[in-house]
């Protein structure tokens, strides 16, 4: 079985909202259904739980129902951190699932996932064992230790920017969560920086810069006008995007 595993447990604070952003309405909509709805469409995902913030976890089945998310599995009330929401979520999954089943930890803000991203991830993670979500960088990398200013370049050639999935057997993502609680290590950004912080290689497969994750009013309105164009042309894959002239004729 394939296992999709989404973090939907935070506030949200900076979209400076009164709703928590996995929440917010995007043509009548709410976020965390859009990237429900990746995984729902996936022909190779089984099943789909879900950590999400407390007191929430009565609107997100609601919502599972209206929108007919029907792989969804479970829904477990998140932690303080995304280390400790994927911990509680995983207990659950093992419940019902084995070992060898792969897990893919998705996170709930990130919700234009292309199918041909979860497909890639989850033929990196056969093959190796893991498999990170990534894509190049494409800007300028300076380092800085005051926020303000720089002496120091980076080579944007050997930085890659990672995003979700993050794939791996549940057997195996359940020691790693075990060695990092042995090893004292709490709080850890993903479950990327987890196995690098315990001493494990990390693969990479595809991602996408229509992968993006929304913390900003800024990405919401990114979001907001991406739905609108894609909903507008029926597209639902950026490599089915058309040129400029199709855009302008569909205008």
């Amino acid at each position: 079985m394939n296992i999709a595993i989404i973090t939907a447990a935070g506030t949200g604070t900076r979209t400076k909202q009164m709703v928590p952003k996995q929440f917010l309405n995007v043509n009548d909509k709410p976020i965390i259904i859009y990237t429900l709805e990746c995984f729902q469409r996936h022909p190779e995902i089984d099943a789909i739980y879900v950590a999400i913030l407390e007191g929430w976890e009565g609107f997100m089945d609601l919502y599972a129902k209206q929108f007919h998310i029907t792989k969804l599995k479970g829904i477990v009330r998140g932690g303080a951190t995304g280390q400790e929401s994927i911990e509680k979520v995983l207990a659950a999954v093992a419940k019902d699932c084995g070992p060898e089943d792969l897990v893919m930890v998705h996170d709930g803000s990130r919700p234009y996932l292309p199918q041909r991203v979860i497909t890639e991830n989850l033929r990196v993670c056969r093959e190796h064992g893991n498999a990170i979500a990534a894509v190049d960088t494409k800007e300028a990398m300076l380092q800085t230790e005051d926020k303000i200013k720089s002496n120091i370049s980076i080579d944007r050639e050997i930085l890659y920017r990672t995003q979700t999935p993050h794939t791996m057997p549940l057997g195996a993502m359940l020691a790693l969560h075990r060695e990092a609680e042995a090893r004292g290590i709490t709080g850890s950004v993903a479950t990327c920086t987890l196995l690098i912080e315990c001493g494990y290689t990390v693969w990479f497969s595809r991602g996408s810069d229509l992968n993006f994750k929304i913390t900003s009013l800024e990405d919401l309105m990114i979001f907001r006008a991406l739905v609108s164009v894609m909903d507008k042309l029926n597209l639902e894959e950026e490599t089915e995007f058309p040129n400029v002239k199709s855009l302008e004729e569909n205008a």
